[in-house]
């Protein structure tokens, strides 16, 4: 079956048009393959653009939500970014927040009585490289930027101190057993301190 190949911008009456691994849809030029747009002018309630929810009612496995971005050209991003996924909350001109407001939210949840079992996480981060594969070394599971002019100084909003938690008073005087390697962007190692006990 021969690919769908579009010049320009690809619309459809719903906004929506398939393909499939073996006959994709093909752009010769930069364009949004799927577009939704929508405006919200509620006063109370949440206004989602997309809803998507599965329930795994079995034992098999899967995701709401599966992006995958494939490189197959030399010098891709020349002049920009290959993202997996790009999510961004902007605040324009005449806009503000009085709650909270994030780029990007992730919840690990469970409910009352439940023992959720298995090594659960709010956040994973992977890294699947094969062994004949190279990277360089600038290379890390998180990148942290400061994009425009004005700079964000905290690397994290932590809850506060609490015995047993996230951030907790030093008990003792534990002594440096381990360090965490950590790059910046002009290539210079550093390490952070930790210990094997609090």
């Amino acid at each position: 079956m021969a690919q769908t190949t579009f010049s320009g911008p690809v619309q459809s009456l719903n906004g929506f048009i398939g393909g499939t691994s073996a006959s994709p849809i093909a752009v010769s030029t930069a364009t949004n393959i799927t577009s939704f747009y929508g405006k919200s002018t509620a006063t109370t309630g949440d206004t989602r653009l997309n809803y998507s929810r599965l329930e795994i009612a079995s034992t098999g496995s899967g995701e709401t939500f599966r992006a995958l971005t494939r490189v197959t050209a030399a010098n891709a991003a020349t002049g920009g970014t290959v993202n997996g996924a790009h999510i961004s909350l902007s605040v324009n001109s005449g806009g503000t927040i009085s709650g909270a407001g994030n780029a990007l939210r992730v919840t690990l949840g469970a409910a009352a009585g439940v023992s959720t079992g298995g090594t659960v996480a709010a956040i994973q981060v992977d890294s699947d490289l094969n062994a004949t594969a190279t990277v360089p070394a600038s290379a890390s599971f998180i990148r942290v930027t400061n994009t425009n002019t004005t700079k964000l100084s905290n690397l994290l909003h932590l809850p506060a101190p609490a015995v047993g938690q996230v951030l907790a008073a030093v008990v003792g005087s534990p002594t440096q057993t381990h360090t965490i390697k950590c790059v910046d962007s002009a290539g210079t190692n550093y390490y952070i301190m930790v210990s094997t006990t609090a």
